[in-house]
């Protein structure tokens, strides 16, 4: 398990030599013919940033080998904002007075025709960690009567055992999203003060379970925001070269989501600048060819537009953060999105910047068939 591996003394060093990176190592770096995991504390640098235009050229080329240019949309449809922990950032938490909501079958599958109505394929599920009223039964369920809408339909949820995975893959699962919100363990005992997400190093062996369990695609990331930037983006790198060699079999993706603070009254410890998060993306590209890289709605539709051909393979459309968000009820939402677009409006956009917008995933339905 990754946990057993990680070491947060070794991050702290790596982050160390991003921030003391010289210009001479940088000169040397840019422009390598490929780039590995033990390049990335150069590539984030501050040092690094100044060749910021080189670097995308690069990540942009990659893409377009890799992916061609193509981009996979998708839409996240909230069941449940239930919720058993206590964590700062989070419009869930168990603590806010806010209307609880899980959605009965007939409310999900109305959700899910009007998403099936709107030409989209792939459905990410997700909802709050409550495992008494939304555990696997409830899971199990709503991913069966979604498969009768959509080819690919994702998980994100609290984390489970490899035996219950494996059981929601058979009911037609066939991917996985967790976030370890940060690899640094102070903050994260910080920011999740109850409840069962507190356990550090259970949500760090996840994805370890859901490679045991055979997922096609396993999707990790951190929260923006939350702790060092880099810290968390190193262990981030450190943990998906662990996925690939162990799970070499599933696919790989990765998002950078930032704080949205509005509606919460958050104050952000560690704002991520839209620079750095360009930064991000340029270098887990550079390093890691083959990762899909996930580009949400929370970011602003000009923002997503510019930072589309840096290394993005697939985008969240028209996303509703509410349980019965796309039948109207949109007061009970996790967090603000920024991107209010339209799904006819965000291929469009796709399209005037020569790429094509997918909505199927052929692989995905060869697999499963």
């Amino acid at each position: 398990m990754f946990s057993s591996e990680f070491d947060p003394s070794l991050v702290q060093d790596l982050v160390n030599r991003a921030k003391t990176a010289t210009s001479d190592q940088i000169s040397s770096l840019v422009n390598k013919p490929s780039y590995s995991v033990e390049d990335i504390p150069l590539l984030l640098s501050d040092e690094a940033s100044l060749h910021i235009e080189t670097l995308a050229q690069q990540a942009h080329a990659i893409t377009l080998q890799r992916f061609g240019k193509t981009i996979q949309l998708f839409a996240p449809l909230y069941l449940s904002n239930i919720c058993s922990n206590e964590c700062t950032y989070c419009g869930f938490s168990r603590e806010r007075n806010i209307r609880r909501k899980k959605l009965s079958t007939f409310e999900m599958t109305q959700e899910y025709k009007i998403l099936q109505q709107k030409g989209l394929d792939h459905v990410l599920l997700l909802t709050g960690e409550a495992e008494t009223q939304v555990g696997v039964p409830y899971l199990k369920q709503s991913i069966e009567i979604a498969s009768n809408y959509f080819s690919s339909i994702g998980l994100e949820v609290q984390p489970l055992l490899s035996d219950e995975y494996r059981e929601l893959i058979q009911a037609g699962c066939d991917s996985l999203t967790v976030y370890q919100e940060t690899y640094d363990p102070e903050v994260y005992s910080d920011v999740h003060r109850a409840g069962k997400k507190a356990d550090f190093s259970f949500r760090l062996d996840t994805p370890d379970h859901g490679g045991i369990a055979g997922f096609y695609r396993m999707n990790i990331g951190f929260l923006l925001g939350l702790a060092d930037w880099r810290f968390d983006a190193i262990s981030t790198a450190l943990h998906l070269q662990y996925l690939q060699k162990k799970y070499w079999e599933s696919q790989l993706g990765i998002s950078f989501p930032r704080i949205n603070p509005e509606g919460i009254n958050y104050e952000i410890p560690n704002a991520v600048s839209t620079k750095h998060l360009a930064q991000l993306i340029i270098t887990f590209r550079l390093v890691f060819p083959d990762l899909f890289i996930t580009l949400s709605t929370r970011e602003s539709a000009e923002l997503r537009h510019q930072l589309l051909p840096l290394g993005i393979t697939t985008m969240s459309a028209e996303s509703m953060t509410s349980p019965g968000g796309y039948s109207g009820d949109d007061q009970l939402e996790q967090f603000k999105t920024t991107d209010h677009r339209s799904l006819e409006s965000i291929q469009e956009a796709i399209l005037s910047q020569g790429y094509e917008p997918v909505m199927k995933n052929w692989d995905t339905q060869i697999t499963r068939n």
